[in-house]
């Protein structure tokens, strides 16, 4: 065998990313996949095995990459039901409408529902390696939930232990060029928290209440688990702020006005917004079609806006 044409051969289809080593029938290559995603990782391992590939020889490939530098955003609240999905499904739609390679994970192991308001119900990760793939969404954003990994409409009953497992699983899967994690976690101050903190570690944290007072007092336990660990707090958000009459056009605060704005103030934390209670918002939700995916998003784009320029400066 002409060592020179094997090497010559693989040199072809990696150019430098290739090293090999050659040793009696063993023809030994090494691939820097650094910048690549999955696929083209796959296909770059393929295209050296058949340059190298020649008669009575065992040809063995290592592929290794630098791990990418992955900033995780913790969508977070003190309680459940104050539109926190929702702001982390378009949070992290506006983010990659504003150029940055952003995923979204689904920590809320008891109640995911991002799947939907993705529109990807349905759909299942594969796995390669033991190490989940993210499922691709028409906006441009993958996706990991545990929403796709149980029954639809099947209780989760698992102890800590296990949801600090699960949460390792969707963070640590293989999502290859995204530079921008937004978890979407669960109501309170739990393990799931406790996990995401200490063994994950968020770049910030952006806090969701709505305006009305018992909202507002466990969103302060939010931010107040975040100070602790040392995460920052990003902002906060407003949500279901103002309810605009469909046939007079008055304009009404059914749960208050200013209280996370207030709360912002007094934690000496950025006050990203307001998300009006808004009925076009929830159903266009609910049907898998998020606002911030529209040109015509007013409301989520400038939150997003903030979130990045935060991002670029910390």
């Amino acid at each position: 065998m002409d060592e020179n044409d094997v090497r010559q051969a693989i040199r072809a289809v990696a150019g430098e990313r290739a090293t090999v080593r050659l040793e009696g029938q063993r023809i030994g290559v090494v691939i820097d996949a650094s910048g690549l995603d999955a696929s083209a990782r796959d296909a770059l391992e393929a295209a050296v095995r058949m340059a190298a590939a020649r008669p009575g020889y065992d040809v063995r490939t290592v592929v290794t990459a630098e791990r990418a530098r992955r900033r995780l955003i913790a969508v977070a609240s003190g309680k459940g039901g104050v539109g926190k999905s929702t702001l982390s499904a378009n949070l992290a739609i506006a983010l990659a409408r504003a150029g940055r390679r952003t995923g979204l994970v689904d920590a809320d192991i008891y109640g995911p529902s991002q799947p939907r308001l993705m529109a990807v119900e349905g759909t299942r990760p594969e796995a390669r390696d033991k190490v989940l793939l993210p499922v691709a969404t028409p906006y441009g954003v993958p996706l990991l939930s545990m929403g796709q990994l149980v029954e639809p409409g099947r209780a989760i009953a698992w102890r800590g232990p296990m949801t600090a497992g699960a949460l390792g699983q969707l963070v640590d899967a293989d999502w290859g060029l995204t530079d921008t994690l937004v978890v979407d976690l669960p109501p309170g101050t739990g393990d799931v928290q406790l996990t995401m903190v200490q063994k994950h570690r968020p770049a910030g944290a952006v806090i969701v209440s709505t305006p009305q007072d018992l909202a507002l007092i466990d969103a302060r336990r939010a931010i107040d688990l975040f100070q602790k660990a040392g995460v920052p707090i990003i902002g906060l958000v407003e949500n279901m702020a103002g309810y605009a009459c469909p046939h007079c056009g008055e304009v009404s605060d059914p749960f208050g006005r200013g209280g996370a704005e207030a709360a912002a103030r007094e934690a000496g934390s950025p006050f990203l917004g307001r998300v009006p209670l808004d009925l076009a918002i929830r159903v266009a939700s609910d049907a898998g079609d998020p606002p911030a995916a529209h040109d015509d998003d007013r409301v989520f784009a400038p939150i997003a806006a903030q979130v990045a320029e935060w991002l670029e400066a910390n």
